[in-house]
């Protein structure tokens, strides 16, 4: 590939990556990626070490040791956009050297798992429940600029839910990713199988109306009607496709687990479930650490 260039790259003065603000040995190789800022003090609070931080923007990172396995806690901020950004700077951290602006020879692959909220879609599924995303359909776009897009999708399941909802042709081509294999096969006994929506925002992309009427008025019941073989929608969230596409084409890990804080369908909220997110943390952390 050649030396890549400054203006593709950029590296800070310190020698940490632009965004993100961490430098390659402080990355360890399991990452757990959280939204919200404040989460990465939960999250850390668990470590028995801090190795060092980092903080810059929405992005801050703690690297340490939980049971004696090195991870590095990561916030994102909100959205496919961002997890652009996190996910190219996490493989550019791991696998290009900082020095000579080249591809390093041996591939380091990366474990990389965010811990995350959603709003649930189908009735059986009750609020509380940790919902593991085996498939993450990507409603933002993101996929789509890169190349060789089919390469990592479901093409079957792309194609039979654009016939069945009518996709409106304004709207971004939805794309269907599997989380990373090692990551459903640790998760499979103590999460519910999730086929989860990452929407491009928080209200009408996810089919929410306050003022504003949507430009697809019924595509609520069809999410909940669609189904491919035992596949079927069950959350809406805004950042895995993101991380499961770009985790599959850049050669990692990828995947998202997100507690139900709100329920679509009976149309409840649980605002009050920080005191629930404890319990996720820990057990995505001694799972991590096996």
């Amino acid at each position: 590939m050649g030396k890549i260039g400054d203006s593709e790259l950029i590296i800070n003065g310190d020698g940490s990556v632009f965004h993100l603000h961490i430098r390659p040995e402080a990355l360890a190789d399991k990452v757990i990626l959280v939204g919200d800022p404040g989460r990465v003090e939960l999250v850390s609070s668990y470590f028995s070490e801090i190795e060092s931080t980092a903080s810059s923007r929405e992005f801050r990172s703690v690297t340490g040791r939980y049971k004696g396995t090195r991870m590095t806690v990561l916030s994102t901020g909100i959205g496919c956009d961002n997890i652009d950004i996190v996910m190219n700077e996490l493989d550019a951290l791991a696998n290009i050297d900082f020095r000579t602006r080249e591809v390093l020879p041996e591939h380091r692959c990366l474990t990389i798992l965010r811990i995350g909220t959603c709003g649930v879609i189908q009735p059986d599924i009750p609020l509380g429940s940790y919902i593991f995303s085996r498939v993450s359909a990507g409603f933002d776009g993101l996929l789509n600029w890169y190349g060789g897009r089919d390469e990592v999708v479901l093409k079957d399941v792309e194609e039979a839910f654009l016939a069945h909802a009518g996709w409106n042709r304004y709207l971004p081509t939805p794309y269907f990713v599997k989380a990373g294999d090692a990551l459903t096969e640790l998760f499979n006994d103590c999460t519910v199988p999730g086929m989860t929506i990452s929407a491009s925002g928080f209200y009408g992309p996810q089919c929410r109306v306050v003022r504003l009427p949507l430009a697809m008025p019924d595509l609520m019941e069809r999410l909940e009607s669609f189904r491919f073989g035992d596949l079927r929608f069950t959350n809406f969230e805004m950042e895995g496709s993101a991380i499961a596409s770009l985790a599959r084409k850049l050669g990692h890990e990828g995947a998202t687990i997100c507690l139900a804080i709100a329920h679509r369908y009976a149309k409840q909220a649980n605002a009050d479930y920080k005191s629930l997110m404890g319990g996720l943390v820990k057990m995505c952390l001694d799972r991590l650490a096996q």
